[in-house]
């Protein structure tokens, strides 16, 4: 019988080296190598040849099963057909659906709702044979959170199990066609002699499972722990080896939530979808614009409203500012849901091209909502907010902005003006800030909102405050 032996692998990025080193040769992190135990025969081939291969493998996935070498004129070009989620949010982060074949890592907080996500788009999938596998949680308590979503399924098949050689017995035994495990830091085989969680651990039952998929066509879904500093737990090795990676965002305290694509292989990762947390599940917002907004806004200074686009969605956002004397001494510069680097640019701008001091005062500056905006087109109305709030004066009801501020004080110009304006108009808004460059071959008169173009900060200013 063949000996195991020991190998030392990065906690950070996976690599691997036969004897310890204090400096990770290929992340340059300090004190990152563990110790593991292999065995001699690999994980992943010795789990697979116990589970088998799915019925319905394709010809394209037997071709990566047999390594047959193809030209890249013989490979079709055509999208594989995508699987409806019957989530209007999912579909958009996932690029349109689920790809059969893909392996998908869902992160998030404890008890944001990865669970009841997961469960709630299974439930509402007659249509497909799912096999859902709990490491965490037992029947029993999947069967009360299933009756609190109302969802109904007979082709939801439920294994709670943490040995990956029993979920390859059960896969060939039951076939299904879409594959959930949650989570991935509860699986573990026997193959590897460490607990489950670890870095070995997780790092070949995510081999084992990618290669189940690549080989079958069944997607895999993995839902997965992060750490206190916020990143997904495990190696980093298990980001590179799944196809897509969506992380479930939002505050507990909070009743919205944002799934947000941090890595897709068959789509854009600026797509963003937005849920409502409702004692009967999740919610999908299809108009995030009325609920990111405050109802009552007359009277308020330091409060400016801009037309953000966040992938392919437009929506209005509410920035929030406040400016008070500096009472330690040191002025504080703190942004929630903009960045903070980006907040001092702007600072500076207004002081040396527009002239107000701020170097005494603090600054404090929120989007409302618990969303993270990264759009540029957001300059604008946080200037707005940071001066009505240094002047105490409320910008009137029925104005909003856009548009990207530069170094030189100009308002540089942003890209699809027409669908930011178009919802503006629709949330009934009056008068709206652009940047006067993106009027060249524009048909302003189609809009009947009132359209301020304006080339400098200035400029908006005199605008919103005469």
């Amino acid at each position: 019988m063949a000996k195991d032996k020991t190998a030392y692998v990065c906690s950070n990025c996976g690599q691997e080296s036969p004897k310890w080193v204090g400096k990770c040769p290929a992340c340059g992190q300090w004190n990152t190598f563990k110790e593991i135990k292999i065995a001699a025969s690999s994980p992943t081939k010795s789990v697979m040849s116990k589970g088998g291969l799915h019925a319905g493998a394709t010809a394209q996935s037997s071709a990566l099963h047999a390594g047959k070498v193809l030209r890249l004129r013989d490979i079709s070009s055509k999208d594989d057909p995508r699987i409806d989620m019957h989530d209007a949010e999912l579909n958009r982060v996932l690029g349109g659906g689920l790809v059969p074949g893909s392996i998908v890592l869902l992160g998030g907080e404890p008890g944001i709702g990865k669970s009841t996500l997961s469960l709630q788009t299974m439930l509402n999938m007659p249509e497909k044979k799912i096999l859902y596998v709990s490491g965490e949680e037992s029947a029993h308590q999947l069967k009360m959170r299933a009756e609190r979503l109302g969802g109904e399924n007979d082709n939801f098949l439920l294994l709670t199990e943490n040995s990956l050689e029993s979920i390859f017995d059960h896969i060939k035994e039951v076939q299904p066609e879409m594959l959930v495990i949650d989570s991935i830091q509860t699986i573990s085989t026997e193959d590897v002699e460490s607990s489950a969680g670890s870095i070995a651990q997780v790092r070949e039952c995510a081999s084992a499972l990618l290669r189940f998929a690549k080989i079958s066509g069944v997607p895999v879904i993995l839902i997965g722990h992060i750490t206190k500093e916020g990143t997904l737990a495990g190696p980093k090795i298990l980001e590179h080896i799944v196809d897509t990676v969506i992380q479930f965002e939002g505050d507990q305290h909070y009743m919205y939530r944002i799934l947000r694509s941090i890595k897709n292989r068959f789509g854009s990762t600026a797509e963003l979808g937005i849920y409502e947390m409702q004692q009967s599940g999740l919610r999908q917002v299809s108009n995030p614009s009325e609920l990111l907004l405050t109802q009552d806004r007359d009277g308020l200074s330091g409060i400016a409203i801009t037309s953000a686009i966040e992938g392919i969605r437009p929506f209005l956002v509410e920035t929030q500012a406040l400016v008070s004397t500096a009472a330690y001494g040191t002025p504080q510069r703190s942004a929630t849901g903009f960045d903070q680097r980006r907040l001092n640019m702007l600072l500076a701008v207004l002081e040396k091209r527009v002239g107000f001091k701020l170097a005494q005062k603090d600054v404090f500056v929120n989007i409302a909502g618990g969303l993270r905006v990264t759009d540029l087109a957001m300059d604008l109305s946080v200037i707005a907010a940071v001066l009505s709030s240094n002047v105490d004066t409320p910008i009137e009801s029925g104005w909003c902005m856009a548009g990207e501020v530069g170094l030189s004080g100009e308002v540089r110009p942003i890209n699809r003006i027409e669908q930011r304006i178009a919802e503006a108009e629709k949330l009934g808004f009056t008068d709206m800030i652009i940047p006067k460059y993106n009027l060249q071959g524009f048909d302003k008169n189609k809009y009947s909102i009132h359209l301020h173009p304006v080339r400098k900060v200035e400029e908006a200013l005199r605008a919103l405050f005469g």
